[in-house]
């Protein structure tokens, strides 16, 4: 399987223009899976929730989501990305993975960092396992990557594949995400992007370093934190299965939850 990534530097408020431009971006590459940042197509600092509002869609619905729906039919492959999503009148910070058919799988994000707590509400979907091309997935968001309980329960359902969209301005995401594969023994995709905004009094510089990284640890693929890119690498989902660590250690089957 060819799973890959590709960090964009999101002008605010630009929807159309940022969604077309990772289009093209990609529409020559071949992959399987694609995952793409957190807020990919309208950015990151929203100054209220009205705001927030005006640029968000409700899952399966709006200008981004049917381009990634065309161009996922057009590749046979899945695409994930993030997007401020409506519903009932809330926001959520989700992620979708759209597939080929036009059916998707959305998760809205549980660990709201810092000032997305004025415009966003926790999630309420959980965290859960879909099955693509005959791999089982599961998708966490940003700052979900400090809570090592995200990426366990994935495992724990059975994913081989943690699909990790981001905005990431702490610089420890892409090294802590090496010790969410070993500890998982998964793979996990960490798509995050560049640039900087302000516009609410508050600098936030994004830090790049998207990762494809395999369940012994290694770096399979990544991006440096200046520049926009696509990376990629060919994997073997069913390696994530063999949770041996020696032969008489195994990952999930040796804890002991009755003591945490």
């Amino acid at each position: 399987m060819l799973v890959s990534l590709y960090q964009n530097n999101p002008v605010f408020g630009e929807i159309e223009k940022n969604v077309d431009s990772v289009i093209k971006a990609v529409e020559n590459q071949s992959f399987d899976i694609l995952v793409l940042p957190e807020l990919f197509a309208t950015g990151y600092q929203f100054r209220s929730f009205d705001e927030a509002k005006m640029l968000a869609d409700r899952a399966g619905e709006g200008y981004t989501f049917e381009k990634i729906r065309k161009l996922s039919a057009q590749k046979d492959a899945l695409i994930v990305y993030g997007f401020p999503e409506l519903s009932e009148n809330m926001l959520f910070n989700s992620s979708i993975a759209v597939f080929p058919d036009g059916n998707y799988h959305s998760y809205q994000k549980i660990h709201l960092f810092n000032t997305e707590k004025r415009i966003f509400q926790p999630g309420r979907t959980g965290f859960s396992v879909f099955e693509f091309k005959n791999c089982r997935i599961g998708m966490m968001i940003c700052f979900d990557w400090r809570f090592p309980e995200a990426a366990r329960r994935l495992a724990l359902d059975g994913a081989q594949i943690i699909c990790h969209p981001a905005n990431l301005v702490l610089p420890h995401c892409p090294d802590a995400m090496i010790t969410r594969a070993l500890e998982n023994n998964v793979f996990t995709i960490t798509c995050d992007r560049i640039g900087s905004e302000n516009r609410i009094g508050q600098e936030l510089l994004f830090i790049g370093k998207s990762r494809i990284i395999a369940p012994d640890g290694n770096i399979l693929g990544e991006l440096g934190g200046d520049d926009c890119g696509f990376a990629c690498a060919e994997i073997d989902p069913q390696l994530a299965d063999n949770k041996q660590i020696t032969p008489l250690n195994e990952i999930l089957g040796d804890r002991r939850p009755e003591f945490y």
